[in-house]
């Protein structure tokens, strides 16, 4: 299996890095599938930003996050939304990808939710997988890999270093 996970101390930076990494493969002529979280600012609420996820490589832009109000503290992923991302990026893999990047293996997939099966297909075709997790979903994400993943530091480079380790048959970084 072709698995590796980044982790940033930093809130929002994971996010940021794979979504420069997304494009940067993407312009090599690399053939992406995933989403990559692109966070806008929001003032209405509690929370600092809105959710959107942008499926790759050029799919559309689903928000994932709810308005709950600026007193809500729970939760305000959409899952419904959520589940329309992972359709789209299931139909994408479908025809066909050279790697699978997805912003994070959050709490639904730690859950058995979410992107797990669209991680598990990429891994049956033999499609290199990066994704961000944190700290409080690692254990989960282990089960899940059965620990064979790879933690690479939160670069750009590192993590297309790791991908030119796979031996992906298309041109790399």
């Amino acid at each position: 299996m072709k698995i590796a996970y980044t982790m940033s101390p930093n809130p929002g930076d994971t996010d940021e890095i794979l979504a420069r990494l997304a494009a940067k493969l993407a312009k090599s002529g690399l053939r992406t599938c995933g989403i990559a979280q692109i966070n806008t600012a929001n003032t209405d609420c509690q929370f600092p930003c809105d959710m959107d996820v942008q499926v790759l490589p050029d799919g559309p832009t689903i928000r994932i996050s709810q308005s709950l109000g600026r007193e809500a503290k729970g939760c305000r992923l959409d899952p419904a939304a959520l589940e329309d991302a992972v359709a789209a990026v299931n139909t994408r893999l479908q025809n066909g990808a050279d790697v699978l990047i997805l912003n994070k293996f959050g709490k639904h997939e730690a859950d058995g939710r979410g992107f797990r099966d669209v991680i598990a297909e990429a891994l049956s075709q033999d499609i290199p997988v990066i994704t961000g997790v944190n700290k409080q979903n690692l254990d989960a994400f282990n089960e899940f890999t059965g620990g064979i993943a790879v933690q690479v530091p939160a670069t750009i480079d590192e993590l297309s270093n790791w991908l030119d380790s796979t031996k992906i048959p298309s041109p790399v970084l």
